[in-house]
C-alpha cells in the first residue's frame, strides 16, 4: 500500500509539471488575417515592407528589380521563407530566381533545406521558392553566424536573365511561418535586446536619459519576445529528477525487509 501511495504521489506531481509545458508549446505560427497584409514590396533593407508570420504578402514588381521583406523571428524556432513568382507571358528564355534571407545584423543566413535558386523556362508561368533557417539561437558568440532573434529580412531576385525580358511585370507572394523546435534548442544565454531596427539607438537614448529615441520595429511575435532562460528543458529535468526520487523511494521499500530476521534471538536484558 505504501508502495501505491508513493507512485500515485509522484505521477501527480510529474503530471502537474508537464502539463504547462505542454499548454504554452505552439508548434507553429497562427495564421494571420490577410486582409492586412501588405501589398508591395521595398528596394532595399531600410525600405523592406514588414509582415507577421502567417500573412501572404504580394508585391508587383518588373523583372531585374530587388524586393525586400522583412518578419520577426524569435529564439527556439525554425523559420521557412515561401516565394512565388509569377512569371509573365512574353519572356522569350529562361531566368533564375533565388530568395536570400538575412538576419537582424544583415547577415546572410543558410537553408537548412528547400529549393533557394530556381531556373524557370520561357513557357513557365510560376517559380516556386523556400528556404528554411537553422533554429534561431537566443544566444552565440561573436565569431559565430548563428542565427538570432529580432528582424529577419527577405531578398527575391532574379540572378540570370536575358535582356530582352528585363522589365516586364511580375507578381509575387511572400510567406513566413516557424516551427517551434523546444527545449532542444536552448542555450545558456541570452540576447539583452532582439535585433530589430533601432534598438541601438534607442538604448543609448535611455542610458543618456533623453527622451529622444529611434522608431523600433513595428512587429513581434505574438506572445512577446523570449526572456531566454525558460525552455522545456527544464520540466524534463525535473521529470528525470522526480523518477530518480521515486526509484530510490520505490528500491529502499522493496530491500528494507519487515524488520528483524526471525533467527537473530533478542539480546537478554
Amino acid at each position: 500500500m505504501r508502495i501505491t501511495r508513493v507512485l500515485s504521489a509522484a505521477l501527480l506531481m510529474l503530471g502537474l509539471a508537464v502539463s504547462p509545458a505542454f499548454a504554452d508549446s505552439t508548434p507553429s505560427a497562427s495564421p494571420s488575417e490577410d486582409g492586412d497584409a501588405p501589398t508591395e514590396a521595398g528596394t532595399s533593407f531600410r525600405t523592406a515592407t514588414e509582415f507577421e508570420q502567417g500573412q501572404t504578402a504580394t508585391a508587383s514588381a518588373s523583372t531585374g528589380d530587388y524586393l525586400y521583406w522583412s518578419f520577426p523571428a524569435d529564439a527556439g524556432r525554425r523559420p521557412t521563407v515561401r516565394a512565388t513568382v509569377k512569371l509573365p507571358e512574353g519572356a522569350q528564355s529562361s531566368s533564375t530566381w533565388q530568395i536570400d534571407v538575412y538576419d537582424g545584423l544583415r547577415r546572410r543566413q543558410a537553408c537548412q533545406y528547400g529549393a533557394q535558386t530556381r531556373t524557370a523556362g520561357a513557357a513557365a508561368t510560376s517559380v516556386e521558392l523556400s528556404c528554411t533557417l537553422r533554429t534561431v539561437r537566443a544566444w552565440s558568440e561573436q565569431w559565430s553566424d548563428d542565427p538570432l532573434p529580432g528582424t529577419y529580412y527577405i531578398r527575391l531576385t532574379t540572378t540570370r536573365l536575358a535582356t530582352a525580358d528585363l522589365g516586364l511585370p511580375v507578381d509575387t507572394e511572400i510567406q513566413a511561418d516557424s516551427k517551434d523546435i523546444g527545449g532542444s534548442a536552448a542555450v545558456d544565454g541570452s540576447l539583452a535586446q532582439p535585433l530589430v531596427p533601432g534598438i541601438a539607438v534607442t538604448s543609448q537614448k535611455e542610458d543618456e536619459d533623453s527622451s529622444a529615441g529611434a522608431v523600433l520595429s513595428s512587429l513581434e511575435p505574438d506572445d512577446g519576445w523570449a526572456s531566454g532562460w525558460w525552455s522545456d528543458r527544464w520540466v524534463w529535468t525535473a521529470l528525470g529528477a522526480a523518477l530518480a526520487a521515486l526509484a530510490g523511494i520505490g528500491g529502499y521499500t522493496l530491500t528494507r525487509g519487515s524488520g528483524r530476521p526471525t533467527r537473530v534471538t533478542p539480546p537478554s536484558a
